[in-house]
């Protein structure tokens, strides 16, 4: 048995060249884990960020156009229509911390507009948003299984996820995404915090912990665990209706609150 179809501790059980394939062809079936070529729609409707780019789309159908604030983001109005349909409310505009005023407000609607764009689903000319051909025929043709694999292949892949984090532009979580969707599957039997799965994704991929240095406060381990926490958790898994979260508090602690899988990963992806 060569090293490469040896299962390694380091990849919490997965072999080279199982991990190989996870990471370089996430969306063909020789990965550990895939995307099922067939979906039941109504588990579609509990992705939320999938059904927030719905009804953007829907707004976009309608309005035609939409044109944009003078530096370039969505108007309040359409912020506050697709806030107020309370698919993916957020914590300090819940809480009042935040108010509602510019794109830059609510993270989820505007990663989730990047990512259309980015799919070609939705173009940007003369400071004007309208849809391409392509998101005209998602609209019309009622394919959800289609514009659901489109918007996570290019969540996945084309959006940068340390778009305003403040961390580090290295793909932090998102290479190896599939990675995590792993250890939830594997270990997501009892309740963990997101910290327990950082561990295991620095353990597998140690080489980004050149992009963090100590300071004061946080060690670079400690940095590292924070980012991969925000992305991978806030900003991918609850996004997409992937894991529940126990909250201890009335903000996201990724220390102190636990999470497990959601039926919505297995009705969405197989795993070899």
């Amino acid at each position: 048995m060569g090293y490469n179809t040896i299962p390694l501790d380091d990849f919490s059980g997965l072999t080279p060249n199982e991990m190989h394939e996870l990471l370089y062809h996430p969306f063909e079936r020789i990965s550990p884990v895939c995307l099922r070529d067939a979906l039941d729609d109504t588990i579609l409707n509990e992705v939320p960020l999938f059904l927030l780019a719905e009804e953007y789309l829907k707004i976009l159908a309608r309005e035609k156009q939409i044109k944009l604030t003078p530096l370039g983001f969505l108007p309040k109005k359409i912020m506050v229509e697709l806030y107020d349909k309370r698919i993916l409310p957020d914590e300090h505009i819940e809480a009042g911390i935040f108010k509602l005023n510019r794109e830059q407000d609510c993270i989820s609607i505007m990663s989730m507009r990047y990512t259309m764009e980015l799919g070609g689903l939705v173009k940007k000319q003369n400071g004007n948003l309208s849809l391409t051909k392509k998101g005209i025929l998602f609209g019309e043709s009622q394919s959800r299984l289609q514009f659901f694999k489109l918007f996570f292949q290019s969540f996945t892949e084309k959006f940068s996820w340390g778009y305003n984090d403040g961390y580090t532009e290295a793909p932090i979580g998102q290479f190896g995404w599939g990675f995590s969707l792993y250890l939830l599957h594997k270990l997501g039997n009892k309740l963990q915090n997101a910290e327990f799965y950082a561990q295991k994704y620095i353990t597998a991929f140690p080489q980004w912990m050149d992009y963090f240095e100590s300071d004061k406060i946080l060690s670079a381990k400690e940095e590292y665990t924070h980012c991969y926490g925000i992305r991978v958790f806030e900003r991918f898994l609850l996004w997409f209706g992937f894991v529940k979260v126990e909250r201890k508090n009335i903000f996201t602690d990724l220390k102190a609150d636990t999470f497990s899988p959601t039926d919505v990963i297995n009705k969405i992806f197989v795993f070899g």
